[in-house]
């Protein structure tokens, strides 16, 4: 089984565009909220989106990985620094966040070789 998280990111930002053109105002909500829950604060941004992309493994999420994978990678995290996120998910969420760890990996290594 062999997933394209950047094409997956794709695919949901058209979809979530769909969304969006019925549900304005929501959208523009969930935006907003998404924006000041992974800018700086106590917590740095890419903190938070290393603990994002953990509940992504935990919960098996694809999107949440393809979304959570790119943001920790555009805010500076390091392979290793996703390497030690996915072992706390592995430990929070048993057997099952030892596949989706695996899938968070690739998802990181492919937006950062699209990167380059």
């Amino acid at each position: 089984m062999s997933k394209n998280y950047p094409e997956i990111r794709a695919d949901l930002i058209k979809n979530i565009g769909k969304v969006r053109k019925n549900l304005p105002e929501l959208m523009s909500a969930s935006g907003s909220l998404s924006t000041e829950a992974y800018s700086d604060g106590a917590i740095d941004g890419k903190t938070k989106e290393l603990m994002a992309l953990a509940i992504g493994v935990a919960i098996r999420c694809d999107g949440c990985i393809a979304f959570h994978a790119r943001g920790a990678l555009l805010k500076g995290a390091t392979r290793e620094e996703i390497a030690e996120t996915i072992g706390v998910a592995i430990q929070m969420g048993g057997g099952p966040s030892v596949v989706y760890g695996s899938e968070a990996l690739m998802a990181y290594d492919q937006f950062t070789e699209k990167q380059a």
